[in-house]
């Protein structure tokens, strides 16, 4: 029998990690909060977290469609800008998939908790204001202008979203500026980047978990992915547009203010 409440509960999940992965306010930290908040309950919930931003990620895919296709078809055919960039995200994309690998589980198991959450939001607002207060001249003005060393220091930064609550995007686009990066192309190389990373995060944790998951899990999954490529359809050129325009400090208060609001919370309950 269906669980109707379950499956509703996974699509409004859904929603909130495609509304809120490529903003940089972290999607993982509000699954956790807003899955704790609805008593979200899966045999396996943060597989669930982890899988549904599949969703979230080729909703980028069918938007830079285009774009990749046609970089997929500069590599094979030798086109050497082509390749640089192909490289330059590869570069980017190793240290998480190195250090991921490794420590996921010991990450998991010790810092999935909204008190961490709370914390990381509101450093990272602090980082936000610290960078965008800054009167760097940026060297790269287009993600075809990124270089192999800046793409270390992206990949590095990209490994500090492993704690729930920096947010994945939040910490490539911030990375990528301190590496002299305009925000724009920082926030654009940050969807690229995205591509490898949440693809290999989603495959390993479904792969190492699939054996535990139950009927009911695959269900709420689904519903889960659904939602997320929907609502991250309509973030991803929102972001883009935003960015073009604003610096990040909206998001910086954002998240300064949701994370006091949660160590209030934390701090009353102890």
């Amino acid at each position: 029998m269906i669980d109707w409440t379950h499956l509703i509960k996974a699509f409004f999940l859904g929603i909130i990690e495609g509304l809120t992965e490529f903003l940089p306010i972290s999607s993982t930290g509000h699954l956790i909060l807003v899955g704790d908040w609805i008593n979200f309950a899966s045999h396996e919930a943060r597989v669930f977290e982890v899988v549904i931003q599949l969703g979230a990620i080729l909703a980028v895919c069918w938007l830079f469609r285009v774009r990749i296709t046609g970089l997929i078809y500069g590599v094979l055919g030798g086109d050497q800008l082509s390749r640089r960039f192909a490289a330059v995200v590869l570069i980017a994309f190793l240290p998480a998939a190195l250090i991921g690998g490794l420590f996921i589980g010991p990450i998991k198991h010790l810092l999935f908790s909204p008190l961490v959450v709370a914390i990381a939001l509101v450093v990272g607002g602090l980082i936000i204001f610290w960078v965008e207060g800054r009167q760097a001249v940026p060297v790269a003005t287009a993600v075809q202008h990124i270089g192999f060393r800046q793409a270390i220091g992206i990949g590095l930064a990209q490994c500090v979203a492993m704690i729930p609550g920096t947010s994945r995007s939040g910490a490539t686009i911030v990375g990528a500026m301190l590496c002299g990066v305009s925000r724009q192309a920082a926030t654009e190389f940050s969807f690229f980047l995205a591509i490898p990373t949440m693809l290999g995060a989603a495959s390993y944790d479904a792969i190492r978990h699939f054996h535990v998951l139950t009927a009911a899990d695959l269900g709420s999954i689904a519903a889960g992915f659904t939602a997320a490529f929907l609502s991250a359809l309509l973030v991803v050129n929102a972001m883009i547009r935003f960015v073009a325009n604003h610096s990040l400090r909206v998001f910086a208060w954002y998240r300064i203010a949701l994370g006091l609001l949660i160590l209030v919370a934390c701090l009353r309950s102890v």
